[in-house]
């Protein structure tokens, strides 16, 4: 359905592709990976015409239709949820935006003189509706958006009012409703809560498309994959299976390409002395001269690109009393909303609990008040002896001063440290080289989020409360997080729709209910295991 064949690609003076091919079937689900400034959105942009290779060819089959789903969201102001998602089917849309049109014309005293008109008008478009099936559309619309966590009320409601991350999710919507032949995905699993996530996962497996996506989600893309391709160096590498037998391929084929490299390494150097040994010897000029030919043809070896992955290691926190946080008889609400009723919760030493419940059940704002920067309406919220916490909000990213570099900033926030220790800190955190002296205005989500996590774990807290702390990482810095988090000697709270972080890290579950609040003696998996289902807002309330 879809070939890049010899694909050669620069942008600047960065070359992203070097004769690089690969090739796309329907039915097939492919997960593309590589890191950061690879290539991923251009090879996206390639496929849907949007940029041209500089050599090679692109091809699709005729009539074969491409959504894109990228993080750039255009304006959708001045419309409903509902027919901005009804946009991406077409004519349907247009024709019941003139239906809402005429109706509203019908109901004015003003046009009764036109009434004759705009009934007969009225007549055609509902005709040519109904023709499209566009009452149809107009559920199914409503169906993905309900996937999606869209509420009635936020159905309706105008795209404008809407946030950013609720903008990515009509933008998706609307690729999904479309259904085309092809889907590209760019990071469609940012900005989604686990509900949302799952039902998602859910449809793409029943989706018979060709899909090509992009996450940072590797639970996500494991479920939904079937194939990886990999950006990396220029070229293309295609792997089948999901992303664990990818890791385990590229791990297995690093080994082989380094254990080659290494004997070809030895046989030179072996080769060499001999040459410079006997090459001063008439008497085996010959086999001197043989070897030195031997030598001019033989493939060098390259030795496997590496990775770079740092691993940050938690010095040593101050032990907290064994009490690290009480909240008794908490009440909390918004307006007439009420969101806790006679809350008594408590958090021991050492325990890790997530924070479990469908998006506006206060799991949020539980952290803030754990943190302190939201009081409860009634009851306490009591910190222990000896805690010293660290707090990660979802806004901690805009209190970062723009005008200063990643290393002004580190040192600002630490100026005991010495340059090497501070180098050292921004350097696990994926800064390295030039990358300290960028100012953070000019820095991804990502790396915002880097930054922010940098500062509050290199003097360390023993209690973490961390709202969403995955959102923006990719997959490299996440694996390195859980990892120096299971090492973690402290109390945590956290709040992450990341299956893999949950699992990973929890030994305690608190669901937010409508009933009020459940306790889970056991992490993520075991409550999985209990309830049947990984996300509050899929399992039967019992």
């Amino acid at each position: 359905m879809i070939r890049l064949d010899n694909i050669s690609k620069q942008n600047g003076h960065q070359i992203l592709f070097i004769d690089a091919s690969m090739g796309l079937q329907k039915g097939e689900k492919v997960g593309l990976v590589g890191p950061n400034g690879a290539g991923k959105t251009t090879l996206f942009r390639m496929i849907t015409g949007e940029e041209l290779p500089d050599d090679g060819q692109v091809s699709i089959d005729p009539g074969v239709t491409i959504g894109y789903f990228s993080q750039d969201v255009g304006e959708m102001s001045g419309r409903s949820a509902v027919s901005a998602v009804m946009d991406g089917a077409g004519p349907v849309s247009e024709l019941a935006a003139e239906m809402a049109e005429l109706e509203a014309a019908m109901a004015d005293p003003d046009r009764m003189d036109e009434m004759d008109d705009i009934v007969a008008r009225y007549g055609d478009v509902q005709g040519r509706f109904e023709e499209l099936d566009g009452y149809a559309l107009e559920g199914r619309a409503r169906e993905v958006l309900a996937g999606l966590s869209f509420s009635e009320e936020r159905m309706d409601g105008d795209v404008g009012s809407l946030s950013g991350g609720w903008k990515m999710r009509v933008a998706l919507a609307r690729i999904l409703l479309m259904r085309p032949d092809g889907m590209l995905l760019d990071e469609p699993s940012n900005h989604l809560d686990l509900e949302s996530l799952i039902w998602l996962e859910d449809f793409l497996k029943g989706y018979d498309g060709v899909l090509l996506m992009t996450s940072h989600d590797r639970e996500f893309m494991n479920r939904i994959v079937g194939k990886v391709v990999e950006i990396d160096g220029g070229s293309l590498t295609t792997y089948s299976g999901n992303y664990d037998f990818y890791e385990q391929q590229r791990a297995l084929g690093e080994k082989q390409r380094q254990a080659q490299f290494e004997r070809q390494q030895a046989m030179l150097a072996k080769e060499i002395k001999f040459i410079e040994r006997f090459k001063a010897r008439a008497s085996h000029a010959s086999q001197v001269q043989s070897r030195v030919k031997k030598l001019e043809k033989i493939d060098r070896v390259e030795p496997p690109r590496r990775r770079q992955s740092v691993q940050f290691e938690f010095r040593q926190a101050p032990r907290s009393g064994d009490d690290v946080v009480s909240l008794k008889n908490v009440h909390k609400g918004f307006g007439s909303q009420s969101i806790y009723e006679a809350l008594n919760f408590q958090v021991q030493r050492r325990e890790r609990w997530c924070i479990l419940g469908v998006n506006g059940a206060g799991k949020s704002t539980l952290l803030k008040m754990v943190a302190g920067t939201a009081d409860p309406d009634q009851g306490s919220v009591t910190l222990g002896g000896s805690v010293k916490m660290g707090y990660f909000a979802q806004h901690s990213m805009e209190l970062l001063d723009g005008d200063e570099t990643v290393f002004e900033s580190l040192e600002g926030s630490f100026p005991q440290a010495g340059q090497g220790s501070l180098r050292a800190l921004a350097g696990c955190f994926g800064f390295s080289g030039d990358d300290i002296d960028k100012r953070c205005r000019v820095l991804s989500g990502g790396e915002k989020a880097r930054l922010v996590m940098a500062k509050m774990l290199f003097d360390p807290p023993n209690f973490l409360v961390l709202d969403e702390p995955t959102n923006h990482l990719d997959m490299a810095t996440k694996e390195m997080l859980i990892a120096a988090l299971q090492d973690f000697d402290g109390t945590m709270i956290f709040v992450s729709h990341d299956r893999h972080f949950l699992a990973a890290l929890s030994n305690r579950v608190l669901e937010l209910t409508p009933d009020g609040v459940r306790q889970y003696g056991g992490g993520y998996t075991e409550y999985v295991a209990s309830t049947g289902s990984e996300a509050p807002g899929l399992h039967p309330a019992g």
